[in-house]
Order: C-alpha cells, then sequence, then structure tokens
C-alpha cells in the first residue's frame, strides 16, 4: 500500500527488522489457543462495534467508506485508528505475543504478512472457508502473500503495486528513444546511456543502503528471496541475471544515487534523471507533489529479461487480516469483505486515495481506462490494469527480512564496490542457508 506517498517504501525495511528476532519466541502468550477458524453459518443481523487499525491513505479510505458500512447496517460501528507506519509493526507484533491489545481487523503488508503468519500461526483467524469462493477474483501473486505454506488463507489482499516504467517524454524526445522499442533491459541500459549522451542525465535512481529494485527484478523472473518450498534463491542464473543487470547500470553510470524517500522525491522533481521503474502508487506521488510536470510523463511495461518475457513485477500492497483475539470477528469479516470484494469501492479507494486494487473485477472498471491529463492524455491506468494479472507470484516466508538484509549487502558489493555478481550472490545464499537452516534451490551457484 503506497497510496498518496508518504516514506513508507523507505520505512518498510524498519517493519521487517522489528519482524526478524520475533522467530523462535513468537507463540509467546498465544501457546495454548488452538487456531481459530471463521467459517460461513451465521445468521442474523450484524450489530457490534469494531477497531480497525491502519495508517496514512489508507486509514482515510476506510474512514470514508465506513460510513457507508454503518449506513448499510445500522447497529454497527467502525473505529478506525491511524495508528502510524513507523511503529505499526512494533505494536502489532507486541499485541500478538502478549496475546491482547490489539484491534478487530489490522492492515498487514503483504510483504509482511508472511512472517506473520509463519510465527504466529494462532495469532490470526484462519479464513480459508470464508475466502475460498473469492480466492480467483484476486491477483495471484498478492493471493499467494496470504497464504500459509500449508494453503490456508489468513487475510483478504486488499491492494498491489505492480510495475511499469515511468519515462520523462521530453527528455526521451530530445534523445531520440522511443520508449516503446524498450522491449528488454538490453534495450533500456543502450536507450539510457544515449539518454545521458544527449541530455546530460542519468537513467533511475537508486538508494545505496536500501534496494528495492533487485527483488523486484528477481520477482519478474518467477521467485524472490526463495522458492520451492523454502528453499534459498539467492544464488539462482535469475539472481545473477538481475544483479548483472545493475552492475552494468551503475559501470555505465545511469544510476544516480540518493538516499531516502526524499531524495528520490527531490531528485525526480528536479529531472535528475529520465525513468523510474516503480509501482503503481509512484503515481500518486507524481501527481501530488510535482503537478509543474504535467504532461511529462508517460507509462510503458517494464522491459523483460527475455524477448516475449514477463513485463512487470510487484513492489508493496497491503491486506487485512482479523487478530484470533478479536471481540467481533464476524462484523470484522463482514467490514473486510464489503471493502475488498466491491469493485466500485475498491475503484473509489483508486481515485480518492490512490489504492491500486487486487480485486480483479475492479480492473475493468472504465475509470481505468480514461485518459489521464497528467500523462499527456495517456490511459495510465489502463497499463497497470493490463499488467497486474500477469505479476509472477512469488513465495514468501517468516525469512523474508533476513533474506533482505543480506541481499542488500550482496547489491552494494557487486554496484558500489565492483565485485563480480556471481560471487557476491554465491556468499550471500550461503550466509542466508546458514542463517535460516534452509537448504539452496538446485542449480544455484556453488
Amino acid at each position: 500500500m503506497h497510496g498518496q506517498l508518504t516514506r513508507r517504501a523507505l520505512l518498510a525495511a524498519g517493519g521487517a527488522a522489528a519482524l526478524t528476532g520475533v522467530a523462535g519466541c513468537a507463540t509467546g502468550g498465544i501457546s495454548n489457543r488452538e487456531a481459530v477458524r471463521l467459517a460461513p453459518g451465521a445468521t442474523g443481523p450484524l450489530r457490534g462495534r469494531i477497531t480497525v487499525w491502519s495508517w496514512d491513505s489508507a486509514a482515510a479510505a476506510l474512514t470514508r467508506l465506513a460510513k457507508k458500512f454503518e449506513a448499510r447496517h445500522p447497529g454497527t460501528a467502525v473505529h478506525v485508528v491511524d495508528i502510524g507506519y513507523d511503529n505499526a509493526y512494533d505494536k502489532i507484533t507486541v499485541g500478538l505475543r502478549a496475546d491482547t491489545g490489539l484491534a478487530d481487523l489490522l492492515t498487514v503488508e503483504g510483504s509482511q504478512l508472511p512472517a506473520y503468519i509463519g510465527n504466529f500461526p494462532k495469532g490470526l483467524h484462519d479464513l480459508t472457508d470464508l475466502v475460498g469462493r473469492h480466492a480467483g477474483d484476486f491477483d495471484k501473486a498478492a493471493w499467494k502473500t496470504v497464504v500459509s505454506e500449508e494453503g490456508r488463507a489468513f487475510a483478504l489482499p486488499w491492494d498491489i503495486g505492480p510495475l511499469a516504467l515511468y519515462y520523462r517524454s521530453d527528455l526521451f524526445a530530445r534523445a531520440g528513444v522511443d520508449p516503446h522499442s524498450l522491449r528488454t533491459w538490453d534495450d533500456y541500459v543502450k536507450a539510457g546511456v544515449a539518454v545521458k549522451e544527449k541530455t546530460g542525465t542519468k537513467l533511475l535512481i537508486m538508494d545505496p543502503n536500501e534496494d528495492s529494485f533487485f527483488p523486484c527484478l528477481l520477482q519478474q523472473q518467477g521467485h524472490r528471496w526463495y522458492k520451492d518450498g523454502g528453499k534459498v534463491a539467492l544464488g539462482t542464473p535469475q539472481a545473477v541475471r538481475a544483479l548483472t543487470l545493475i552492475k552494468a547500470l551503475g559501470d555505465r553510470g545511469l544510476i544516480r544515487w540518493e538516499r531516502g524517500w526524499d531524495g528520490l522525491v527531490t531528485a525526480t522533481k528536479e529531472g535528475k534523471v529520465a525513468s523510474t521503474p516503480y509501482a503503481a502508487w509512484w503515481s500518486g506521488t507524481l501527481t501530488g507533489e510535482m503537478p509543474e510536470l504535467k504532461g511529462k510523463f508517460g507509462v510503458v511495461p517494464l522491459p523483460a529479461f527475455t524477448p516475449g518475457g514477463p513485463r512487470t513485477s510487484n513492489d508493496g500492497g497491503s491486506t487485512l487480516c482479523i487478530p484470533a483475539q478479536s471481540k467481533n470477528p464476524r462484523l470484522a469479516w463482514a467490514f473486510t469483505r464489503f471493502l475488498l470484494t466491491d469493485k466500485d469501492n475498491q475503484v473509489s479507494m483508486l481515485k480518492r486515495e490512490g489504492l491500486f486494487p487486487a480485486y480483479l473485477p475492479a480492473l475493468k472498471h472504465p475509470y481505468l481506462s480514461a485518459p489521464q491529463d497528467y500523462y499527456g492524455g495517456q490511459r495510465a491506468w489502463r497499463v497497470f490494469a493490463d499488467l497486474a494479472p500477469h505479476i509472477p507470484p512469488v513465495e514468501r516466508n517468516k525469512d523474508g527480512a533476513k533474506a533482505k538484509d543480506i541481499a542488500n549487502k550482496a547489491v552494494s558489493g557487486a554496484v558500489l564496490r565492483g565485485h563480480d555478481p556471481a560471487g557476491e550472490l554465491r556468499a550471500a545464499a550461503a550466509q542466508l542457508a546458514g542463517a535460516t537452516g534452509r537448504e539452496t534451490v538446485s542449480g544455484s551457484l556453488r
């Protein structure tokens, strides 16, 4: 979830860090609780009150639609609390450990949920019997984030972050580069050289401390940190291909290094780079913080690694889940279903709060095919809507935070210190296998 953008993309590392120390003592105060499953069958009017935890634009969307829900169901009350992103995962982790103090409904990012499912197997309501008929209506990659390794569902997906390539149409025109010709990453690198030679502008921004590009390139090729049932996948040919690409961009001087969210936004606003391979939610930052650049951006699918290969990935997205300690889980589920399985509600959250739907029926709404003035009349949302069903699903588990830290060091070693990508990834895969007790996938570097 990166609707009206704050620093969330960069702060996600803090949330991951909060989960790193959970394994091994996760069950804490809930060790004696039986796994709780919500099932169909309850009848009669909905009654009572629930509290919902969320943050930023997501909290605004929940507050707005709660009024509509309450009007439809007299006798109910939905209290939304904006707990702020900075401390959200600390609060959730503490509440799960203590088995008390949580809201009835929680916003949890899809990248973080598998750690909670794995570390607190009895901490969330098992929704499998309720959500089964909805599974096919959600983006496959997003659905993968809400199910356990055993296939049990513990949440519903809310929003997603399909990736495309944002480009400065004026800079590409000055360089004589047709953005629609960028069908592979090799094309992208060649275009970057031309753009730099003709305009003096670098191609993209990366953060030297907190990389998000590498895992997106992995997912574009079908996996992230793990695959084949939880085996370490940092030493695969796909990983080497991804890191070699980033190193090639760095070696050619096409990367502008900026620290943090503010550095990314400022450099983009000042025209320091010609493109940004980023998620749908980046559009909210462009339109909200750079209105003076209206008409100077366009969007095309990501370049592929091989001709005809996948041309998108995912960065961001969130879910709604119900803690086992909820006092009114039936009402919490009814509100969740109302929000996330109604295409009009989903589209309204895209319009008002910039949350791109994981619910596939919403992507057919006429709003997503309307021309957008900011993009010079291009139907930019339609680019993302057409890409969303093709986001490659990937495995996630409770050890994602450990993998991210190790991978960041490998990226820095190859791109900033000139080390061999294969060597960095070989060492990273061995370190992650040792830290998690997991095997490496077949065919990994040795």
